[in-house]
């Protein structure tokens, strides 16, 4: 089945936007993924297309209104839509692989890029949304963040991507390791050269020197994610970061 999403937004004509090019695009043109962009302001009902009030008690900006959101998901979400509504917003769950993963290997999702202060938080509740970030930072409006997440999901779809062990080995895979340096032709580059080890031939040497990068790397660049993996290490019955023996 193809893997559906819906974007719900004030700026349509921001999608698909670089979701049209390079390995998504194509994907979305031999229809292994669908995307619908729908204007939240056709379910404004007043002639001006209103879909934003002040805040009750008071302060700066707008907030999006209830009723309209809630038209404009009724229109795009039949009864029985399995897929997950989720909300884009910087208070929401950090978006991490695991999410990604997960959302990829169902049938798709329903994105609703929020603008001005935010989205009345009754909606929220009644339709049961998934509140998701992706990072600690805070955006014009969530259709970048829409580009973000799509992104990331596509790319693991069945076909999309030519060489499965590239998602296998790249950072943030299943042992939560960042990945390891590359390196390509010429042998040396403004007096740098490739590590020997890697133009050795010596494919059980490489993979230990790529697994020592990683490790290397994780530790000095995030130490949350290393901690994170020897903890999932000592779980599984490892000692010192790694797997016990079979």
């Amino acid at each position: 089945m193809t893997w559906r999403t819906s974007i719900l937004t004030l700026f349509p004509e921001m999608f698909p936007g670089p979701l049209g090019l390079s390995l998504a695009g194509r994907a979305l043109r031999d229809g292994k993924w669908s995307l619908e962009a729908h204007d939240i302001r056709a379910a404004a009902t007043d002639r001006h297309r209103t879909v934003d009030d002040t805040p009750a008690g008071g302060g700066a900006g707008m907030v999006m209104r209830p009723d309209v959101l809630d038209a404009a998901i009724a229109g795009v979400m039949p009864a029985g839509d399995a897929r997950p509504l989720i909300y884009l917003t910087p208070r929401g769950r950090l978006l991490d692989q695991a999410m990604v993963r997960s959302l990829a290997e169902g049938p798709g999702c329903v994105l609703l890029c929020g603008r001005y202060e935010g989205i009345d938080q009754r909606v929220i509740e009644a339709r049961g949304m998934v509140e998701v970030s992706i990072g600690d930072y805070v955006l014009s409006g969530g259709e970048t963040a829409a580009l973000v997440l799509l992104d990331a999901c596509v790319r693991l779809l069945p076909g999309v991507m030519g060489a499965a062990d590239s998602a296998a080995e790249e950072s943030h895979g299943a042992e939560g390791l960042l990945e390891y340096p590359h390196y390509t032709r010429p042998a040396e580059w403004q007096g740098r050269t490739i590590p020997d080890v890697l133009l050795s031939g010596h494919h059980a040497e490489i993979a230990r020197w790529r697994r020592a990068e990683s490790e290397r790397i994780t530790k000095e660049r995030r130490p949350d994610l290393w901690a994170r993996h020897e903890a999932k290490q000592r779980g599984a019955g490892g000692m010192d970061g790694h797997p016990a023996a079979a």
